[in-house]
């Protein structure tokens, strides 16, 4: 006699299917996954005799906590990078339905209608990155007892958020606009006044500590984000095609934020530091997450931050390079449009902000003459400053 198929727990239909069997100390355990809402469950008629079903609710129920707390994402969710090949995900003009029909919003309606956001945002080209931020807002809504289908409790809840900061309220209106926007919904988002702060900028001693307190490869990610004002993600998906060892060149292909490309020269050190990586596969820094990257700096700058006993050092972070890079070079060059193309902005608005950042402690400057042409193109490329010329020599100038 053939077995019949258990119904879903969550959605209590019958169309389910094999999902594999799944080892356990008590044996092979069959799962299956719901044709409707793709939840994931064993059968508990299957629970081994004599062991706790409680303890054994892990592997023969659903899940119960429902959210990672990271994440905002169910444990059994699946990633937006394989959404395409998913099958039989709910359509979300029918949640809708069921939400104006009265019907309470169930797990799968709320896991569904964050992986159906997440893969409409991958197929109007947003960034990974921003996907993943957007998603994880919405689930966090979710998370603190909003219903996505309900514009006015979304307000609720952010407005109830006392610990968020206007920029984080703000990001999730953002987030819930562009759901409202891709399901049809009607809603007017609340204003929240975001002020701009100007951005941390520590001293290069401060930056050549962690470099010089980090392993090899994290050392050479922080060394390229101090010669080259990229973004992390950007660092992390160079490719050894992009270095150019000849040159001392390095070309950005990939931007992010839909930048522009562009191509640095750079110091033979950061070279040196590049070719001594091992070549694992195509990608210079074999495919290091851009997350594991911030969360390594996290514990070099705690340690040098206790070590040193210098709390400057816990507002570095892996964007801050990126902030000193674009300072530096404005201060040394005083041409924003330069800056501007360095740092692969679109528009001149974002690059304005480190016209601001350029004060310093000092008011001492080294002084330096030329008679020649040659020997100002030197005064120039080490850093000084023309200031006049008198009687046929050129006076130059450098901040000490």
């Amino acid at each position: 006699m053939t077995k019949q198929a258990p119904t879903c727990p969550l959605c209590g239909t019958e169309r389910v299917w094999k999902d594999g069997l799944r080892q356990s100390r008590h044996g092979d355990i069959q799962r299956y996954i719901c044709r409707e809402c793709d939840y994931r469950f064993s059968e508990r008629s299957e629970i081994p005799p004599g062991s706790n079903p409680d303890r054994g609710s892990s592997y023969m129920e659903p899940n119960r906590h429902g959210f990672n707390r990271r994440s905002g994402f169910s444990n059994h969710q699946i990633c937006v990078s394989k959404l395409k090949g998913a099958k039989n995900l709910v359509e979300v003009e029918s949640r809708i339905e069921k939400q104006a029909a009265g019907a309470t919003t169930t797990q799968a309606d709320i896991q569904g209608g964050i992986i159906d956001f997440a893969w409409r945002l991958k197929k109007e080209g947003y960034n990974e990155s921003t996907i993943r931020t957007y998603s994880r807002y919405l689930g966090t809504l979710v998370k603190r007892g909003a219903n996505f289908y309900d514009p006015e409790s979304i307000k609720d809840v952010i407005a109830r958020q006392e610990k968020w900061t206007p920029r984080t309220k703000t990001l999730a209106v953002a987030t819930y606009t562009l759901f409202a926007g891709m399901n049809g919904i009607s809603w007017r988002p609340p204003k929240y006044e975001q002020t701009r702060k100007l951005p941390f900028i520590p001293l290069e001693s401060e930056l050549d500590a962690l470099i010089a307190s980090a392993g090899k490869k994290m050392a050479t990610i922080l060394q390229l984000l101090k010669e080259v004002p990229i973004r992390i993600g950007e660092a992390c998906r160079l490719k050894w095609i992009d270095l150019d060892s000849e040159r001392n060149a390095l070309t950005i292909n990939e931007p992010e934020k839909r930048g522009l490309p562009r191509m640095f020269k750079v110091s033979a050190r950061l070279v040196t530091m590049l070719n001594a990586l091992p070549r694992k596969n195509e990608y210079i820094f074999g495919g290091t997450k851009a997350n594991n990257a911030a969360k390594y700096l996290w514990d070099i700058r705690k340690r040098m931050a206790h070590k040193l006993q210098n709390p400057r050092f816990l507002s570095i972070h892996l964007h801050t390079f990126r902030h000193w890079n674009a300072t530096m070079e404005y201060h040394k060059t005083k041409d924003i449009l330069h800056v501007m193309k360095r740092l692969g902005h679109r528009h001149i608005e974002n690059t304005l902000i480190y016209t601001q950042l350029i004060q310093f402690e000092s008011d001492d400057f080294h002084s330096a003459v030329a008679e020649t042409i040659d020997e100002a193109k030197k005064l120039v490329e080490a850093g000084f400053e023309y200031i006049c010329t008198h009687e046929n020599i050129m006076l130059f100038r450098k901040r000490k």
